[in-house]
Formats: structure tokens, sequence, C-alpha cells
């Protein structure tokens, strides 16, 4: 509590997806959920990717994208699976009939207070959820992306700067920074473009779960502006770089929301 904002009221739309089609991964809350209800806005249909246990999320955003005459396809798949990431890529375009943004957006995260404290088990999952599973889903989208395409990955602060409690997740982050990177100088000459964002502390679900509420209550206190974002102040981000109209010439950019900070590594 409070509920992450993710309606961004104070966004003004403008048309710049019309007619496109988006999957978004991890759609059903935090960034991913103001991300799609953005893109909705701007005129896209959306594919929500979710875990099954949070089908209810998932539901309450597909509400809202309807509301607003978009439509939301549900997917609930463990991304784990390299079947799952194949699947939901195929029934995008099988049931919305094709396919022009890719948001790699889902994570695993778990803090732990030192090295010893992280499991092989703990690595693998945060391996296969984080970035694996991206090179699966990004390769079976590169088959329906047409040129004017878009790939948008989801990184972290803790891929540029570290964090002693995220070691794994953080390594993870910088791997999808480098993939950004080499992706985008990869597709260049297909006029598909491929950008991160990169945002410090959000006040989101995988943020604060395994946290006390002491230390939740602290969350974000050490950014400039003294607080975490929201993800509706994260989310315009995503519609600039899947916006042709916006970013047509920015390829290969990790673009960080610090709330102020200026030091990214």
């Amino acid at each position: 509590m409070p509920a992450p904002a993710f309606e961004a009221p104070q966004y003004r739309a403008a048309g710049k997806l019309d007619g496109k089609v988006a999957l978004i991964t991890g759609g059903d809350s935090g960034i991913g959920r103001a991300v799609a209800v953005l893109f909705a806005r701007e005129g896209a249909d959306v594919a929500l990717v979710f875990l099954r246990q949070e089908r209810r999320d998932a539901e309450t955003v597909a509400d809202v994208v309807g509301a607003l005459g978009r439509r939301a396809l549900l997917l609930p798949a463990d991304l784990q699976r390299a079947a799952a990431c194949r699947r939901v890529v195929s029934e995008t375009v099988k049931r919305l009939g094709r396919l022009d943004v890719l948001v790699n957006n889902a994570a695993y995260q778990a803090h732990q207070p030192s090295l010893d404290a992280v499991t092989d088990a703990q690595v693998a999952r945060t391996l296969r959820v984080n970035v694996q599973a991206m090179f699966t889903l990004t390769r079976e989208a590169l088959r329906h992306l047409p040129p004017g395409g878009a790939i948008v990955n989801t990184g972290s602060i803790t891929g540029l700067e570290g964090h002693p409690e995220l070691l794994d997740y953080a390594a993870t982050k910088g791997a999808i920074h480098a993939f950004t990177k080499s992706l985008a100088i990869s597709l260049v000459d297909r006029g598909i473009r491929v950008n991160c964002v990169a945002p410090g502390p959000v006040w989101t679900p995988l943020n604060v779960a395994d946290q006390s509420a002491a230390r939740v209550a602290q969350f974000g206190a050490g950014t400039p502006m003294g607080r975490p974002a929201q993800p509706e102040e994260i989310a315009p981000a995503y519609v600039f770089f899947a916006s042709g109209a916006d970013s047509s010439y920015i390829t290969g950019e990790v673009l960080t929301q610090l709330g102020g900070g200026t030091v990214a590594g």
C-alpha cells in the first residue's frame, strides 16, 4: 500500500501506435501494466503474458484496455519453459493478426545478504526468467516483426551500478543491456529497432515483495527526488521507443530513469 499508479492521467495520447500489436511480458502488474495501458491509449492491441496465479491482476489490465476500445489477449505462461515462450508469440500472431512490438519485461528477483546465500537453484531461475526467456521470445518474435518493428527491454540501474543484495538479478540486467546493444546492431539492416529502459527504484510488487515493512517504507528514499517512481512515470519511455514517430533514429540505447540521479556506472 498504496497500490502502484498506472493510469497516467496527465498523459495525452496521439495515436502513435494505431493499428499495432504489442506483446508485453509481465503485463499484469507494475511497469508492464502501465505500459499496456499507455499502448492501448496510443491505439495498440496488447497481448499480456503473466503467471497463472496472477490472472486476477491480468484481468484488471484487460478490463482497462477493453474500456479504451482495444483488444487484450491474456496469455498465462511460465517463461522458464522455452515452449511457453514460443507459444505466447504464436498465439499473439494467430489471435491478434500480427506483431509489431515486443516488450521483454518479465523478471524474477530475490534479495540475499551475500553470495553464499544465493543458491544454484536461485541463479538458474533468475537466468531462465530474465535472460533465457528473453532470447527465446525475441528469436520467435523476429519471425514476425516487420521493418519498423520495435523491441523494448526492461533493464535496471542495478545492471549499471550493481547491488550488494541482488547479485544474480543485477548480473542478468547487465546482460540485458549488452543484449540490447548487440541485437540493435544485428537488426539495423532489417529496420527493427532495439532499445532498453533502465529504471531506478519503481513502486512495483517485484521490488518490495520480499522486503520487511521497515525497508519498504524507505524504498526509493535515496534518490534525489526522495521517492520511488510510479509505473505510470516509467511507461511513457516505452511508448517513445515503440513509436517510430518518436524514435525512428534511436536504436541500441539504454535509457536510465533515476529520479534525479545522474551517475549510472
